[in-house]
């Protein structure tokens, strides 16, 4: 069971690492979940899913981050992935996240989205976090508000996404180490 070389942060109820192959099981049965891969590119067959994964894995190994998988301390459970995405041609320093239907409700976006964003400030000097979020995507928009992100208007994706509505949200690690201060 190889996992991608990365980090491992911890938070109360989960620990999020890189991706590694025991994740594929819930990750395509996500990805085949038609509302919750409806905002985090389309249903996928559990083979396109595999690439997806594999994409995430290998950034970790091009650029030092990428999405972590986010796994339930209690259970072992794979949740989602969270956590740093910035592909070529993307609009920003992005923080995103997708969570399996059975994760949904219960906070573990927030709790693993902040705890990365004090990742990507402390240790990878990120000046800046977004999230791209289609303006249907209400609890992704909650969620952003919860991060104390605000919606800084449209945005624009690169291909094979450039025709996908998106809002950018964010907020700059100033105002994110202001706001944990707090």
């Amino acid at each position: 069971m190889p996992v991608a070389p990365g980090p491992t942060l911890e938070t109360e109820r989960l620990v999020l690492r890189p991706p590694a192959d025991e994740d594929l099981d819930r990750w395509a049965q996500m990805m085949a979940d038609p509302v919750a891969a409806r905002f985090i590119g389309g249903q996928q067959p559990r083979a396109t899913a595999w690439r997806f994964m594999a994409t995430m894995a290998g950034s970790w190994a091009l650029n030092g981050f990428g999405m972590f998988s986010l796994i339930e301390k209690s259970s072992g459970q794979w949740l989602g992935r969270v956590g740093p995405w910035r592909p070529e041609g993307w609009p920003g320093t992005e923080v995103g996240w997708g969570l399996h239907p059975d994760a949904w409700g219960r906070g573990y976006a927030v709790e693993a989205a902040s705890a990365t964003i004090d990742w990507v400030v402390d240790h990878l000097g990120w000046t800046d976090v977004i999230h791209c979020i289609d303006p249907e995507n209400t609890p992704s928009q909650a969620v952003a508000e919860r991060l104390g992100s605000v919606n800084r208007g449209a945005g624009r994706l690169p291909p094979p996404f450039e025709d996908h509505v998106v809002e950018i949200w964010g907020q700059t690690a100033d105002a994110w180490r202001a706001r944990r201060a707090r």
